[in-house]
């Protein structure tokens, strides 16, 4: 678990996290009904290096990609291909940038066109659930303060939990400790302290929480075939509270 401590690892990681936030802010233009999600992973990786940064996720444990791009169904690690966006879908998207030895992390859903209400209310949860966990993040609070927050709001507003996947910590690795749930009791696991950095990513779905990987060996799809979204940004915490750096 990294803490960053020196002013040249948090400009360093700053970098990183600025990178993600320009190539997320530039995808969101991007999506609409008719463009391909190998055409925003192209984007993706030609921004990317355009700032000076490293697609994260290429080669990652053999991840093929520069980004992941989650379709309706699929929760997290989809794989970019010829897929074409059409009007009613929601897509992931989840971009990771390495820049001078140091890792910045990020995702959200949007929706492509005109969504059902269902699709609408699912986004929304997940990104308040985002913030409901950010504003847990904070200087000797417990680290399952998050996780409670999160799983109590989702779960009062009809939507289920993932299990499988979780937030984590990061740094100068991609992953590191602590892992950080979406669920789970108060008051639990270690002491958050200043210097700290976490990613804390939702992964929310609309029916059961249950998971299937494809035969693809990556995408992450809800058994039941409802939707899901996915949230995640990057924090850092201070003295007073959890900054956002992505």
């Amino acid at each position: 678990m990294i803490e960053l401590k020196s002013e040249r690892q948090l400009d360093s990681m700053r970098q990183a996290c600025r990178i993600v936030r320009l190539v997320l802010e530039e995808l969101k233009k991007r999506v609409k009904p008719g463009i391909s999600t190998i055409e925003l992973d192209k984007i993706s990786a030609e921004l990317i290096g355009s700032y000076g940064g490293v697609p994260a996720f290429k080669g990652y444990r053999g991840f093929p990609a520069n980004i992941c791009t989650s379709v309706n169904e699929a929760i997290v690690h989809g794989i970019p291909s010829k897929r074409v966006l059409k009007d009613g879908d929601i897509i992931s998207l989840d971009v990771g940038v390495k820049f001078d030895g140091y890792f910045g992390d990020a995702a959200f859903t949007l929706a492509v066109g005109d969504i059902s209400q269902t699709a609408k209310k699912l986004i929304d949860i997940t990104s308040e659930a985002l913030y409901i966990g950010i504003a847990q993040a904070y200087n000797y609070n417990r680290l399952s303060n998050i996780s409670y927050g999160i799983q109590n709001f989702v779960e009062n507003n009809g939507f289920s939990v993932v299990r499988e996947f979780v937030g984590h910590g990061i740094g100068t690795s991609m992953h590191e400790d602590p892992k950080i749930p979406n669920f789970g009791r108060p008051d639990e696991g270690p002491s958050l302290k200043a210097g700290m950095v976490l990613a804390i990513e939702p992964m929310i779905n609309e029916g059961l929480p249950d998971v299937e990987i494809l035969d693809d060996g990556w995408t992450a799809v809800t058994l039941d075939r409802k939707l899901s979204a996915h949230f995640e940004h990057t924090v850092l915490i201070t003295e007073t509270k959890a900054e956002v750096l992505t």
